[in-house]
């Protein structure tokens, strides 16, 4: 098992060697939420399908550096949740409560800006260099933000997952790397799960609706 250090010293080479990509994932970010300003709603498959995209990109990138634990973890995790976005229906997102969409940009926010690992230059680079899609917690929190805006799509089996892998990461990243702003994460993880136990179930539409 590498040392805290030395995971910590494998994060930091990612993010700061890649930084082109981090841009490009930075790029797609905005256009999603340009899209949803805009009124875009994605369908639920295709929404979810979409989202397990960064979380690939992580597992990639892990085993480029040598890190077969997150690149096992998030690839496995990328086909588990890709696999049952492709059972969802082809129905628009349901409304998002007020509370979830507000938590939903403050993960969205603190991924894009994500203070950490990047090394030398001004303090705005983290506006567009940040490295979400390239190492764990960041991308899980643009994840889980975008999760939050769609009502975890609806599906309480896709939101657990996502909750399992954010709230491990979040666990992992505060108490045995010491980055302690995790601790964020952990508390969007956390509000995913309240917003999937209270879901509702979308209401039948009578057949003479149809």
């Amino acid at each position: 098992m590498p040392t805290p250090a030395e995971i910590l010293n494998g994060l930091s080479t990612i993010a700061n060697e890649m930084k082109v990509l981090a841009i490009v994932w930075h790029f797609l970010a905005a256009f999603a939420v340009i899209g949803l300003l805009a009124g875009w709603r994605p369908t639920k498959k295709m929404g979810a399908s979409l989202l397990t995209l960064p979380l690939l990109s992580v597992g990639i990138f892990a085993w480029a550096y040598n890190n077969p634990f997150n690149g096992v973890v998030f690839l496995a995790f990328a086909v588990v949740l890709f696999v049952i976005a492709l059972r969802m229906p082809n129905e628009k997102t349901q409304k998002v409560p007020a509370w979830g969409l507000a938590a939903g940009v403050i993960m969205i926010l603190f991924g894009w800006v994500y203070p950490h690992f990047l090394e030398g230059g001004a303090w705005f680079k983290y506006l567009y260099a940040a490295p979400m899609g390239l190492i764990p917690c960041p991308t899980l929190s643009l994840t889980i933000g975008f999760a939050l805006l769609a009502n975890g799509f609806s599906s309480r089996l896709w939101s657990v997952v996502l909750v399992f892998l954010g709230s491990f990461y979040a666990f992992f990243g505060a108490m045995r790397l010491g980055v302690s702003l995790d601790f964020v994460l952990l508390a969007g993880a956390l509000v995913l799960l309240l917003e999937t136990v209270t879901l509702k179930s979308p209401m039948p539409i009578p057949d003479d609706k149809l």
